[in-house]
């Protein structure tokens, strides 16, 4: 990744974390773990986590909904000129992690 999309990427990580916070429910923790950015700049996809893990369903139905919504806090509250499209994730790699962490601290 170029160092002008590591930047972008960041602004959208930090973003995203401060969006998902202001406007969630509260009734559960949702963590941005990564920004996934297209060569081109066009699309990024924005993976969490949510705990508890049976509010995953309900939190990826909330941020999908709010897409537009989050382009729109973009603009107010960074300088990046062309927004990409955005999405967003459960990151299941991240949980996958966890496991494995939770499984070896075990024995």
């Amino acid at each position: 990744m170029s160092t002008r999309n590591e930047k972008i990427a960041e602004i959208l990580h930090d973003l995203g974390a401060r969006f998902l916070s202001l406007n969630g429910n509260k009734s559960s923790l949702i963590t941005v773990t990564r920004v996934n950015l297209t060569r081109d700049g066009k699309y990024a996809t924005i993976f969490f986590t949510v705990f508890p893990d049976n509010f995953e369903k309900t939190a990826l139905e909330f941020a999908k909904r709010k897409r537009s919504e989050f382009k729109k806090f973009i603009k107010e509250n960074s300088r990046l000129g062309r927004i990409p499209q955005m999405d967003f994730e459960i990151d299941s790699g991240e949980k996958n992690r966890q496991k494995i962490d939770n499984l070896l601290n075990q024995g």
